[in-house]
């Protein structure tokens, strides 16, 4: 299963609030080269681009039909098919932004030091993940897989493993001038309840479950999860659900 902008942008909104926050906490006026990783449908460059007009922007997305929007939200940026896994670029960078990306690749004891190489003198990472692997959402999706006729299929599939803010603060401590680590829960109001709450979840974390199964499988795999959901979540008196969703924040300057 690839990666859907259109799924992804259903709730473009609530995703891009916590990218506005780790944007406008980046303390640097003087920008002249800014790169987005793993820029999705470029909502994310949008905001890095209006924080610094005069920057020299990219985006950079694994997924084309991501790459497909963002260009027709930005024709002016520069935006490039690539994996932030094998990334060398050719110049250095004032900001490295990686919104939501970086929890999807591996070994972040090498990936996040090799981030901070590619930053200029005094540049900055900024850098946030969804820090959510225990939330219900998550949970069910486990023991779903886990349960149903698909387990030899999915039932091992694992997303990559969240950090706590002290392993990324050690992890940088010794490359940057300063690391700046915070932890926010936000509440997304969901007008259309338990449904949108699994619609939310298909468009990223529901991926790795669902991409091994069968059209059948899957209509069933969600039949089940969304079951789950309705139990998990409560209901407003409306009918919408205010989903919990906590997020890792991570400011680091190069040593320059």
């Amino acid at each position: 299963m690839t990666w859907s902008a259109q799924q992804y942008s259903l709730f473009e909104q609530q995703r891009t609030r916590p990218v506005r926050d780790l944007v406008a906490a980046i303390d640097s006026t003087n920008v002249r080269r800014a790169v987005d990783l793993g820029c999705g449908p470029g909502n994310s460059t949008e905001v890095l681009a209006q924080r610094f007009v005069d920057a020299s922007i990219t985006g950079l997305d694994s997924s084309e039909d991501m790459l497909v929007k963002a260009r027709q939200r930005m024709p002016a940026v520069n935006f490039e098919l690539a994996d932030i896994a094998a990334w060398q670029p050719a110049q250095k960078f004032d900001v490295i932004l990686a919104n939501a990306s970086l929890q999807w690749l591996p070994d972040h004891a090498a990936l996040y030091p090799h981030l901070v190489e590619q930053l200029l003198p005094g540049g900055t990472l900024a850098v946030q993940t969804p820090d959510n692997l225990n939330e219900p959402a998550h949970v069910l999706a486990r023991e779903v897989a886990m349960q149903g006729p698909w387990a030899g299929k999915i039932g091992e599939v694992k997303h990559n493993q969240r950090h706590s803010a002290s392993y990324y603060y050690e992890l940088l401590s010794s490359h940057c001038s300063s690391v700046d680590v915070w932890r926010t829960t936000y509440y997304h109001p969901l007008a259309d309840g338990h449904q949108a709450v699994v619609e939310w979840f298909k468009g990223t974390a529901l991926r790795p479950f669902l991409a091994p199964l069968t059209e059948q499988e899957q209509g069933a795999f969600i039949d089940q999860y969304l079951e789950r959901i309705s139990q998990a979540y409560t209901a407003l008196a409306d009918g919408s659900v205010l989903l919990p969703f906590p997020r890792l924040f991570l400011i680091a300057q190069r040593s320059g």
